[in-house]
């Protein structure tokens, strides 16, 4: 084992270099379009279940909030309604974020 390590560390140039031109060959950063047609399809299939789950938690959220009220119990149901209320604006702000720190990296290169 330590010979083939000692091989590669001497000979490592040769492993990344292509054949006969002794250049680095380059990596495209480009996905398939294949890919990325899927996985924007699969993310905004997650952003319209996630913005559904959070309609339906603030609507679960308040009709339990009337029953109690209705029956005169005290409860923590704003602490609930806050937490729906988080994960609505994580899911709402999750694509800007991504974009902002992520999207438009192919005109940063000149």
């Amino acid at each position: 084992m330590k010979t083939i390590l000692s091989s590669v560390y001497k000979n490592g140039h040769r492993y990344l270099a292509q054949e006969g031109t002794g250049d680095v060959p380059t990596v495209e950063r480009e996905a398939p379009t294949e890919l990325t047609d899927a996985v924007g399809t699969v993310l905004g299939i997650a952003a319209w279940a996630g913005t559904a789950a959070g309609v339906v938690g603030i609507i679960i959220t308040g009709v339990m909030m009337a029953v109690s009220m209705k029956r005169g119990e005290g409860s923590e149901h704003m602490s609930r309604l806050g937490m729906v209320l988080g994960g609505c604006i994580l899911v709402a702000t999750a694509g800007p974020i991504v974009t902002f720190f992520f999207g438009d990296q192919e005109g940063g290169e000149g």
